[in-house]
């Protein structure tokens, strides 16, 4: 699985705002400048973001964007399904977005497809923004 460079940058930001969590908005231009990110791009990502209902934002001068939630209840899978849509490689092994194939029955790829999808999904659900900023992230086993 790559990451697309617009669901990597909605990650640094979500991360940055999970770390500022109660403690006030950040603006955009902040955001972008910290993270290096053209600030027109982040705000068409910051606004898919909003749309899918994660964070919130408030216009004007004191305005910015905060978390809608505590970042313990918004999981990296979240970001990265708003932005990139389904984590699965196939549209056949998709949990969200399954479109059904001809082939599928006897396919001999299914069936790996869907371990590389399981094993995406199961990292990327289990990682919070909280987890992030608290440096709490568990290696996986195998990893040192």
């Amino acid at each position: 699985m790559k990451l697309s460079k617009k669901a990597e940058y909605a990650l640094r930001a979500m991360i940055l705002l999970a770390g500022s969590y109660r403690t006030g908005l950040l603006r955009i231009q902040d955001i972008a400048k910290r993270e290096k990110i053209p600030q027109k791009f982040l705000e068409n990502i910051l606004v898919e973001i909003k749309t899918a209902g994660l964070i919130r934002s408030k216009r004007g001068a004191a305005g910015g964007y905060e978390f809608c939630m505590p970042p313990q209840k918004v999981t990296l899978a979240q970001v990265v399904r708003v932005i990139d849509g389904p984590l699965a490689p196939l549209s056949c092994v998709s949990r969200y977005a399954h479109i059904s194939c001809p082939d599928e029955k006897k396919c001999k790829l299914k069936r790996v497809m869907l371990e590389v999808r399981n094993a995406v999904a199961r990292v990327l659900e289990q990682v919070t923004f909280a987890d992030i900023c608290s440096e709490n992230v568990q290696p996986m086993r195998g990893e040192t």
